[in-house]
């Protein structure tokens, strides 16, 4: 904890002497804020003939008056703060949520892409197997067939008996 500080200051032409535990900056500002404040009702012509005692209590009220707005301000604030720290906690946790589904889509892709690429291998062998095991048929099935008799296969592959 500082310590406390003695500062003079000028409110309304007059030299005070301030104590406490902010810096010399700070009640220097606050000074000059309550010499602005008596300032202004000074230059208000139908407020320059009231009583000193009167002047000094519409002072206090407006100062009261920009303090209370002042807070009110700041609790406006916080409730803003607040509201926007939690939509921000909510679109963190949103992002996230996001992201890890992101990462499971695109695991789910590269392991469709590999299914895929195996299944088409498993095709490509397939139809290479079905080819040899067709062409291997057609010369067997030739060979089996009695002479003279005149067979062929058609567009489809089947085995047709010509008709002479």
């Amino acid at each position: 904890m500082s310590s406390k500080s003695n500062t003079e200051v000028i409110i309304g032409g007059k030299v005070y002497t301030l104590s406490g535990y902010e810096g010399e900056e700070y009640l220097q500002r606050v000074a000059a804020y309550i010499n602005n404040k008596i300032n202004e009702f000074n230059e208000m012509e139908e407020i320059r003939r009231f009583p000193v005692d009167m002047k000094a209590t519409l002072v206090e009220l407006n100062i009261a008056d920009d303090y209370f707005k002042a807070k009110d301000r700041v609790e406006k604030l916080e409730q803003d703060l607040e509201i926007k720290e939690k939509e921000l906690y909510d679109l963190k946790h949103e992002l996230i949520s996001v992201q890890i589904k992101a990462e499971t889509s695109e695991k789910t892709v590269k392991e469709l892409e590999t299914q895929n690429k195996e299944l088409q291998l498993n095709k490509s062998k397939l139809e290479a197997a079905l080819e040899d095991a067709l062409l291997g048929e057609l010369p067997k099935e030739e060979e089996k067939q009695p002479s003279g008799q005149n067979h062929h296969r058609d567009e489809h592959g089947i085995n047709r008996k010509e008709k002479k």
